[in-house]
């Protein structure tokens, strides 16, 4: 059994644990997300946050938030997923910030056109939230269409990055 270490980073977004394991980082969940690891299995990690990894993924992230971030440069460990999982989490990591791709376009990338629905299941079981950007993948028509961690999440951190998507105004990015 991996040791796995977890640390919890505030954000403006609500918090994010991070976990990593002997290979990388394979875990960065908001609070109360959907598809995070069941309770008895967070009971196992260990809590460090003096763990080199996660400190700099924590430093990464508030990079990001502050606008000075464009692309993570950190070790991942996306192996906790069956192979056509991992192969839809890479290919996420070709989306550049600012842009965006629709499920379906994902799913011909991979060679996979009839399978969108399995991509877009893959792709809300992401493990590693906004450093393997599962919120960059749009709706068919290009709409804002799930994100375990809200939706809210997903407009917030497409607006962040500069996405040309039309998105509602707000008087803040962020909520208070």
């Amino acid at each position: 059994m991996k040791t796995l270490k977890a640390m919890r980073v505030e954000s403006p977004l609500g918090n994010i644990t991070l976990l990593a394991s002997p290979q990388g980082l394979c875990g960065a969940w908001f609070a109360h997300q959907r598809h995070e690891p069941a309770e008895s299995e967070q009971a196992l990690w260990q809590h460090n946050a003096q763990h080199p990894l996660l400190e700099q993924a924590a430093l990464q992230l508030q990079a990001y938030f502050a606008g000075d971030l464009d692309a993570f440069d950190l070790p991942l460990d996306l192996s906790g997923g069956t192979p056509f999982q991992q192969s839809v989490w890479q290919a996420l990591l070709t989306v550049p910030s600012g842009q965006s791709q629709t499920y379906g376009q994902l799913a011909k990338r991979l060679h996979k056109p009839e399978a969108v629905r399995a991509v877009g299941a893959a792709v809300g079981r992401n493990p590693v939230s906004i450093i393997v950007p599962c919120h960059r993948i749009l709706g068919a028509d290009g709409q804002l269409t799930g994100y375990a961690g809200g939706l809210w999440r997903k407009q917030a951190l497409l607006k962040l990055e500069g996405h040309p998507i039309a998105l509602p105004s707000s008087d803040s990015l962020f909520p208070e």
